[in-house]
């Protein structure tokens, strides 16, 4: 095989056994692809000869063009990755990746949204016009959910029971449910009930959310108005989907929410993405006791 069959079988892997998903595919794949390329201009033309004093001249390579920490760590992650995939295939019989040291990377945690900053920003859409309706109802379901911007644009109408006052959300294979608040059931019950029938441009749309054409609402649809009503709200903060989702999280353990709990509703398959919003807490304690406290 080529080495650009290596390549490409390794992505079939990730995408049909390990149903990675399409941030850790593109980056994984393009971080392989550039260890090949590097590789090739080092005078080799196959991957399953190389030993870890390569990969590690590589990784220096990497931290010499002023690739960031974080690149480097990827990078390297993506490269144990592979070669764990190869030795699996039959292709190598260790992995040369192995043991490799990742580059210490200060941890950044997430930005979160003030209990009143979050008040502040789903005030902004007026329920004056199919518009406004519409994304008062998206936001508030994605405050109330802290479901991903993917997951939102996702949802059918079919996964909403307002009833028993519910959401169905299936992500990367696996299918969870997610309670909501009234203040959100309301919304959503206005505009699916008033709304949506106007909007939709085909009687058999099954999207939920649609954008002013009637055809399902796309990523940077939904961007646009995130930024637009971050602009009306004058909040001094880069919101983002995925800080509403940070958001969301780290208000529910303040309000005494159990790790567990919260976990099966961001969606998370280890604990330990989890538990950074136990850090955003402690942090967000520390700061305000350091601007308050008389004698800090």
């Amino acid at each position: 095989m080529f080495m650009t069959d290596y390549v490409a079988a390794y992505r079939g892997y990730l995408e049909n056994e390990k149903h990675a998903s399409a941030n850790t595919l593109s980056s994984y794949v393009r971080d392989v692809t550039q260890f090949r390329d590097w590789l090739l201009g080092q005078g080799s033309n196959d991957l399953r000869k190389v030993k870890k004093d390569l990969i590690n001249k590589y990784l220096d390579n990497l931290s010499g063009r002023g690739k960031s920490p974080a690149t480097v760590t990827r990078s390297t992650a993506s490269l144990k990755s592979f070669y764990n995939y190869m030795v699996a295939c039959g292709n190598m019989k260790s992995n040369p990746a192995k043991g490799v040291a990742s580059v210490k990377v200060e941890r950044k945690y997430p930005e979160i949204l003030t209990n009143r900053e979050v008040e502040l920003f789903l005030e902004q859409p007026k329920c004056v016009d199919e518009k406004g309706y519409r994304d008062h109802a998206m936001l508030e379901l994605l405050y109330a959910t802290g479901i991903r911007v993917s997951e939102l644009i996702g949802l059918n109408v079919d996964d909403v029971n307002l009833p028993a006052g519910f959401i169905r959300c299936s992500s990367r294979g696996k299918e969870r449910i997610i309670p909501l608040y009234q203040t959100a059931i309301r919304a959503l019950q206005d505009y699916m009930r008033d709304i949506r029938p106007r909007l939709i441009a085909d009687a058999d749309e099954s999207a939920l959310f649609v954008n002013m054409n009637g055809e399902r609402m796309s990523r940077q649809g939904f961007w646009k108005i995130i930024k637009y009503y971050q602009e009306r709200a004058e909040i001094n903060k880069d919101i983002t989907p995925h800080m509403l989702r940070h958001s969301f999280a780290a208000h529910l353990l303040e309000n005494g929410a159990d790790l567990r709990s919260i976990q099966e509703m961001l969606g998370h398959a280890d604990i330990s993405s989890t538990q950074i919003y136990t850090h955003v807490i402690k942090k967000q304690l520390k700061d305000v006791y350091n601007k308050a406290h008389p004698r800090a």
